[in-house]
């Protein structure tokens, strides 16, 4: 996966791109949102069933107690299990990764179906915030796609907000419970999220023409970058979700 992470370095000599890299570039960018819609599809199917076609003893045994927190915590384990095991992925285990954690994602955010379901207006307010996160997500990956200003500068500061965002999820979780903090939380995790959206579609633009012609190395780079963006949207939607929600 470290492969993929490598900072581009522009080329050199012909002024403008030739059209077959243009093509390429489109083509690999179409396959990295297409796996991502697929991936976002599975997400609301698994969602939708969990949270309200099982039967309530089985949703509540997937999404509370120690299934729940399995369920929940997974995602990131497999990420990071597979960031120190798998040095150089096939393009199967790239895939294994990607829809082990799609899935995942999907039984977990049952608990949002689950819940909203039961409240008044409350698949409403999903609905909206899911529009409205499409709509953010789509002009921001468009930024990052076309502007001509490096990104790059900002990746270690919104990793290391990231890392800081969950770490002080955690700590609200089991410690503080604060909903005053989980507001701040939500607000800057959106933001965090949103700038993660166009530095990573310019990373992946970039990454492009690193891997060009190496039809492994861009099965492999179409999943990881898929992953990327499926995660920054719906830890979007989610912060999103969160501060639309009415407070009690």
């Amino acid at each position: 996966m470290n492969d993929f992470n490598r900072a581009y370095t522009p080329r050199t000599g012909a002024g403008s791109m030739d059209m077959s890299v243009n093509e390429g570039l489109r083509a690999f960018m179409l396959g990295v949102y297409n796996k991502m819609a697929l991936g976002l599809l599975l997400t609301a199917g698994l969602a939708y069933g969990v949270g309200a076609l099982v039967p309530e003893s089985v949703t509540l045994t997937l999404l509370t107690g120690p299934l729940g927190m399995i369920i929940m915590f997974a995602p990131l384990a497999i990420l990071l299990i597979s960031s120190f095991a798998m040095r150089n992925p096939s393009p199967l285990g790239a895939n294994l990764v990607y829809w082990s954690v799609v899935s995942l994602i999907g039984i977990s955010m049952g608990a949002i179906v689950y819940v909203y379901a039961r409240q008044p207006d409350g698949m409403f307010i999903v609905s909206k915030a899911f529009l409205t996160t499409a709509i953010a997500f789509g002009a921001l990956s468009l930024y990052g796609y076309t502007t001509k200003r490096d990104l790059s500068g900002f990746g270690t500061f919104l990793i290391m907000g990231v890392v800081g965002i969950i770490v002080a999820s955690l700590l609200n979780m089991f410690i503080f419970k604060s909903s005053m903090f989980h507001m701040v939380i939500s607000v800057v995790g959106l933001l965090l999220f949103a700038g993660l959206t166009a530095w990573d579609t310019q990373r992946l633009k970039n990454m492009y023409f690193q891997i060009e012609g190496n039809v492994r190395a861009i099965s492999v780079a179409t999943t990881y970058g898929a992953l990327s963006l499926y995660l920054d949207f719906i830890n979007m939607f989610q912060f999103l979700l969160s501060i639309m929600s009415p407070r009690n």
